[in-house]
């Protein structure tokens, strides 16, 4: 991967602090990018012609090594195309599970909607290469490019100064207790965990661009997590689960949940219940800073479910911790014009953000009255 100058800082002064301007952070090419990733959503026929022709513009007019995964060549549709045989033979492919090309990629090029961003995000677990995704998609909250022009904002981004948003990452660790005797047993409608011998598995690490949700899944009961932070524990959350989201996620599940919007970059981590069975719990906003731990409570009456970014779902049991925390390894998104015009356009274009009906202006008559 190319040596990238991310910040080209510029600062506010406001008395002592140092305020960073969203305006002035910038991706610089320390050389000119050779190999970008094309993510493409799988099994789209809407995407065919889009891919072959950003493939082909690629390797045929920007001589850059494309890189492309296994699963999207074997696509019928791109597989049986002789015309374009010739261009996928210069593509370099991996699998998602196997093959390890954080150090390979200049940078990302993700065609479809938020989910295609999403999935990329979860293809490196430490360092992202710079990300152009292009709203082909349902939503397109995170897709900020149009296809249309697809040749001049490629030549723009290839030649470097442009605009990016740092987007925040969780990174989670889930401990599983691994003692080898252990069982529920009911009684009195309460699930206890016991056993004997001694271990826990390894733990499963994730990075998570969205959110983390924490459900009571199938059960009828409701959730009843305890929830801590920096080792101590601040509430018991009772309902239907809690969301701990990043600010990009703060516009998603969250937000459905009732928790506000946050600019994504604002450093912090946003926690949210579901359906809390207490009027008086609302969401509320931690520095980016602290740690997060989330447990199943001693009197909880079943267990729990945890998904990343919609994806990975598993079982949370009695003795199981998942741990959150802000990651090292943020997602640089690319930017249509700069962070602040692109977040406020994606409100009100994706979400229609304080859109109501306008009033007339009053006449001179109506002014007397």
């Amino acid at each position: 991967m190319s040596v990238l100058i991310l910040y080209s800082y510029r600062t506010v002064v406001c008395n002592i602090q140092h305020i960073q301007d969203p305006a002035s952070q910038r991706l610089t090419w320390n050389k000119p990018p050779k190999s970008v990733l094309v993510i493409k959503k799988i099994r789209d026929a809407g995407l065919l012609q889009p891919f072959k022709e950003l493939c082909t513009f690629l390797t045929e007019v920007k001589s850059m090594i494309v890189y492309v995964e296994r699963k999207v060549l074997e696509d019928p549709a791109i597989a049986g195309d002789d015309a374009f045989r010739t261009t996928m033979n210069k593509f370099c492919t991996f699998r998602d599970d196997l093959d390890d090309i954080s150090n390979y990629v200049d940078f990302i090029i993700c065609l479809g909607g938020d989910g295609t961003l999403l999935y990329a995000s979860s293809l490196f677990q430490e360092s992202v290469p710079p990300v152009m995704a292009f709203h082909l998609g349902s939503l397109g909250f995170l897709t900020p490019f149009n296809f249309d022009t697809y040749q001049s904002q490629l030549n723009q981004v290839i030649e470097g100064n442009v605009s990016i948003v740092l987007r925040s990452r969780l990174r989670v660790r889930v401990q599983k207790d691994s003692r080898e005797k252990r069982a529920k047993v009911e009684e009195n409608g309460v699930i206890l965990t016991n056993g004997d011998g001694e271990g826990m598995h390894k733990a499963a690490q994730y990075q998570v661009l969205n959110e983390v949700v924490v459900d009571r899944g199938p059960s009828s009961y409701l959730s009843n997590v305890d929830l801590f932070l920096d080792g101590h524990l601040i509430t018991t959350v009772q309902g239907d689960g809690v969301i701990v989201s990043t600010p990009t996620g703060s516009t998603a599940y969250a937000v459905a949940a009732g928790a506000s919007m946050i600019h994504p970059n604002v450093p912090a981590i946003m926690i949210t219940p579901i359906c809390p069975h207490s009027l008086s719990f609302r969401p509320i906003v931690v520095p980016a800073g602290v740690e997060l731990k989330v447990m199943l409570s001693s009197e909880a009456r079943n267990t729990a479910w945890v998904s990343f970014d919609g994806r990975k779902r598993q079982e949370i049991c009695h003795g199981d911790s998942i741990t959150i925390t802000t990651s090292c390894f943020p997602v640089p998104s690319i930017c249509f014009r700069d962070p602040v015009t692109d977040w406020f356009e994606s409100l009100a274009q994706c979400l229609h953000w304080n859109v109501r009906k306008k009033q007339h202006h009053l006449t001179s008559e109506e002014e007397e009255f």
